[in-house]
């Protein structure tokens, strides 16, 4: 395993916590139905029983990500998922950088944090030209 320094392991850590904690509190308040997350997937164009379903795809999306074993599984799933709700928001014509890119920044946070620590990565998707 090669070692990383701590700065990028912990930027790599609050990077992915993010995307956790808004995924997770995303999820389970579609299980908990309060009112506005009802009013507000009406107003998307979903009915009420399609809350159960866009939970459980972002929780155990977000759970594979949470686990540094299938991370990299649940960074792919979540990227599907972010995409459902960008075509969401394109649909409903919504604002530009707050609500059709939020995803987007999600995906960059989630990504950028596997990126941070996993040489794989980094050699999969390289930011620099090593030639030179």
């Amino acid at each position: 395993m090669n070692s990383i320094s701590k700065s990028r392991l912990w930027t790599a850590r609050i990077m992915s916590g993010l995307v956790i904690l808004f995924m997770l509190f995303d999820s389970i308040f579609k299980f908990i139905q309060p009112a506005p997350v009802v009013e507000g997937t009406l107003q998307l164009g979903y009915a009420q029983h399609h809350l159960a379903v866009i939970g459980t795809l972002g929780l155990i999306s977000t759970i594979l990500y949470a686990i540094p074993r299938t991370a990299f599984l649940g960074a792919v799933l979540l990227t599907g998922y972010f995409g459902g709700a960008i075509a969401t928001h394109i649909r409903m014509d919504a604002p530009l950088f707050s609500h059709v890119l939020f995803p987007v920044y999600l995906a960059v946070l989630a990504w950028g944090a596997i990126w941070l620590r996993n040489e794989r990565a980094r050699k999969l998707i390289p930011l620099q030209n090593r030639e030179n």
